[in-house]
């Protein structure tokens, strides 16, 4: 069978999930009926078979596709690190699936789609973000959808300034920040208020979280903007969390710097539904109340 290119495929797995699992076996079944190689992740090749695998931050450079089963959670997972090209199909087995899109009756259409080159690819724009701590290494890491900066439950209302570029924006006084991706914007950003981003637009918000100040409302900048985030306030209690699954705890000595990721992630998709046909599947927009 002609595999437009593609001779290793990637599986990642949400590992809790018994559908995704059974699901996984069954692509397994099928790559080897079509003479293509299946590469699983250390954690997916535990559940599915018992065997081992490499490390699902290297699994990129090993494949030509990578076959996600699960959630959004999932497919974050895999766009932590370098992707350098490697194209994502995302199939949804959790509950909304903004990124995963694609349910599990899709699976093995969308497989053969790819493997005849009858798919096509969406470029999503990601973020680097950087801790920067005098006297420490700088943490980098790299995130789809936002770097949030917020209080635990308990502490009080934080300061925090943010530049653009080197240029003044504003101080904020907030329970938190937002700097999301147009692919973000649908997530945390939206429900603090943010305006929705078309997904391959070059832009970012930047949301404050119940400002204090009504004034201090969401602002778009252009994706290329370098933005530098500070804490004021000197709370024990502030954290950066990154695509909702890693955090850090922050301190006024620490300087949050978020920047345009020179390697972006590449969806697979197909012509059958745009961006508004998603929006009144997942979120009802645009729909009147009964």
């Amino acid at each position: 069978m002609e595999t437009n290119g593609i001779r290793r495929i990637g599986v990642v797995l949400k590992a809790s999930s018994p559908e995704a699992v059974d699901l996984g076996r069954q692509l397994l079944v099928e790559l080897a009926r079509l003479g293509v190689e299946a590469v699983l992740d250390r954690e997916s090749a535990k559940v599915v078979n018992g065997s081992d695998g490499p490390d699902r931050s290297e699994l990129a450079s090993l494949v030509d596709l990578i076959v996600v089963l699960g959630g959004d959670g999932t497919l974050l997972s895999v766009t932590r690190d370098r992707l350098d090209g490697t194209p994502i199909l995302g199939i949804n087995l959790g509950t909304l699936g903004f990124l995963t899109e694609h349910p599990a009756e899709a699976l093995f259409p969308m497989l053969h789609a790819a493997l005849d080159g009858r798919t096509r690819v969406e470029e999503r724009e990601r973020f680097e973000v950087s801790v920067l701590t005098p006297g420490e290494e700088p943490r980098v890491r790299h995130v789809l959808n936002d770097a949030v900066i917020n209080k635990s439950a308990l502490a009080r209302m934080i300061h925090l300034s943010v530049h653009v570029n080197d240029d003044f924006v504003s101080r904020f006084r907030a329970d938190g920040l937002i700097v999301a991706t147009p692919t973000g914007s649908t997530a945390y950003n939206l429900s603090a208020g943010g305006p929705i981003l078309y997904p391959t637009l070059g832009a970012l918000t930047i949301t404050p979280i119940c400002p204090h100040t009504l004034t201090n409302r969401p602002i778009v900048l252009p994706i290329d903007s370098v933005v530098e985030i500070r804490l004021e306030s000197h709370s024990e209690e502030v954290y950066l969390t990154l695509d909702g699954q890693e955090g850090f705890p922050l301190t006024p000595k620490d300087l949050v710097r978020v920047r345009r990721c020179d390697d972006p992630v590449l969806l697979v998709t197909t012509h059958e539904r745009s961006f508004f046909q998603i929006l009144h599947r997942k979120l009802k927009w645009g729909e009147r109340g009964g």
